[in-house]
């Protein structure tokens, strides 16, 4: 009864959790770990700088990256579309271009092959690559054109405003380990990471080692925040998978064991909290209907209830162990986590089809 009302009462602030093994988990919780894009961030890049190598000029080297971008469905790909057509350029059709997923694009354009993505990817495919400083927040996308590197276009994705307070309050719950686990630059993770108070940093990293990191955390059991397509893997692998369900893609949700509907990463401190009020309910409930079994029966042993009394005694005393157990279908003391949006007339849709952190 009390991880039913448990599983209520989240619900009706919009984290669906699939079971109660996952409230158990869930109030168990010591490693947290997130990913950037998205999660930490609200996943929406905006254009800080275009830094084209002579002769290109700045329009000319985002007009090339988004031509061959409009053949991804990243989502800094979307971005540069954005900030492309916000400029007015035209976009030309590649004879071919292919997606390699979590690294970039390559598209056969009149200049010649366009490759766009990771500097690691792009260097791959060019010559002369060379890094670009970030500052807090930013992220840089790599552009080369037939084997030559054309330059950097500079992206910044905003940090949640209240991430650093939902670290804070899981902290305060006990949850003593986090990181985070992302394809991005470890210029970019370091300065989130730091933002936040995060203590652990795996950048650059694919979907395969995002799962070595889940399944090498030396504190368990551990939780994974993502929304991404590539999340899907790593939140299958960890204890408990918690998807980000208002935006993010329709696998990560399937695979996750908790999906947070709304886009607001209070929840997941708000999930790890009503998993350790059910457990403690729960086990009050179990303890309080023992004790009062223990203590009736003892009276009965010497003869004080008759028998039909001793009956209707313990219908009184499942009666009350279910009447606490229900308390977990409240807020308790702890109540709603602080910095989140209400759910009251929040309309949930359809989770969106596909959106690959980066």
């Amino acid at each position: 009864v009390a991880f039913l009302g448990g599983m209520s009462r989240a619900a009706r602030d919009g984290i669906i959790v699939k079971g109660g093994g996952t409230l158990e988990q869930l109030a168990r919780i010591r490693t947290v770990a997130f990913d950037k894009t998205g999660t930490l961030t609200y996943g929406q890049p905006a254009l800080d700088a275009v830094n084209p190598v002579p002769p290109l000029t700045d329009n000319e080297l985002l007009a090339l990256a988004a031509s061959a971008e409009q053949y991804s469905s990243h989502v800094l790909a979307a971005s540069v579309l954005a900030a492309a057509e916000a400029r007015g350029l035209s976009l030309q059709k590649a004879a071919t271009a292919q997606e390699h997923a979590t690294h970039g694009v390559l598209a056969e354009l009149p200049e010649g092959t366009v490759a766009v993505g990771k500097r690691s990817f792009v260097g791959e495919n060019a010559s002369g690559v060379e890094p670009v400083t970030l500052h807090s927040g930013q992220l840089a996308v790599y552009v080369s054109v037939a084997g030559k590197f054309a330059g950097t276009i500079v992206m910044s994705d905003q940090l949640r405003g209240n991430a650093g307070a939902t670290l804070a309050r899981l902290r305060n719950l006990g949850v003593g380990e986090s990181m985070i686990l992302t394809g991005d630059a470890r210029e970019t993770a370091d300065h989130i990471a730091a933002e936040v108070g995060i203590t652990q940093v795996r950048a650059e990293c694919l979907p395969e080692q995002k799962v070595a990191a889940v399944q090498q955390a030396k504190y368990r059991p551990l939780l994974m925040v993502g929304d991404g397509v590539n999340d899907a893997p790593v939140l299958a692998a960890a204890d408990v998978g918690v998807a980000m369900g208002a935006r993010g893609s329709t696998a990560a949700s399937e695979s996750a064991d908790v999906v947070i509907m709304t886009d607001d990463i209070s929840r997941v401190a708000q999930a790890v909290e009503i998993g350790r009020r059910t457990l403690r309910v729960a086990l009050q409930s179990i303890w309080i209907g023992i004790a009062l079994s223990v203590v009736l029966m003892g009276i009965a042993a010497f003869g004080y209830i008759p028998a039909i009394a001793g009956a209707a005694t313990q219908e009184v005393v499942d009666l009350i162990t279910i009447l606490n157990a229900l308390r977990g279908r409240s807020a308790g003391r702890g109540g709603r986590v602080v910095g989140g949006p209400p759910v009251s007339g929040t309309p949930i849709e359809g989770l969106s089809s596909v959106v690959r952190s980066p």
